[in-house]
């Protein structure tokens, strides 16, 4: 199953330049973990403190693994330093793939089905 993190963030005023350089360590780390597609980062056009992260994810376990690890939860302690308010977190399914599911079709990535 295909999973789509958004994650929303505002960075407090004069602190971007020591966010961005943690947060870059998380993106990194990331990107070494089982399940992770791809991440895409925003910043507001009227208001550049406000961060919105998209990333994708195999399966909601492979987010929840790296969202719980202690190497994450050290990286966002220290964002959470850095931010104004706490990050919010929304996690979405395609719902696209909720309803071909519902009719018998197999999950996108399951390996029997990758070379067809």
């Amino acid at each position: 199953m295909l999973v789509t993190i958004i994650i929303k963030r505002e960075i407090h005023e004069g602190l971007e330049k020591e966010f961005f350089s943690h947060f870059k360590k998380l993106r990194g780390e990331a990107m070494k973990q089982k399940g992770y597609i791809s991440g895409e980062t925003l910043l507001c056009a009227e208001n550049t403190h406000k961060v919105t992260v998209i990333s994708k994810w195999e399966s909601l376990e492979d987010w929840n693994n790296w969202k719980t690890s202690a190497k994450r939860l050290e990286i966002e302690a220290t964002l959470g330093i850095l931010q104004s308010k706490p990050a919010e977190y929304d996690q979405y399914v395609s719902s696209k793939y909720k309803a071909a599911a519902e009719q018998g079709f197999p999950a996108p990535l399951d390996e029997q089905y990758l070379y067809v």
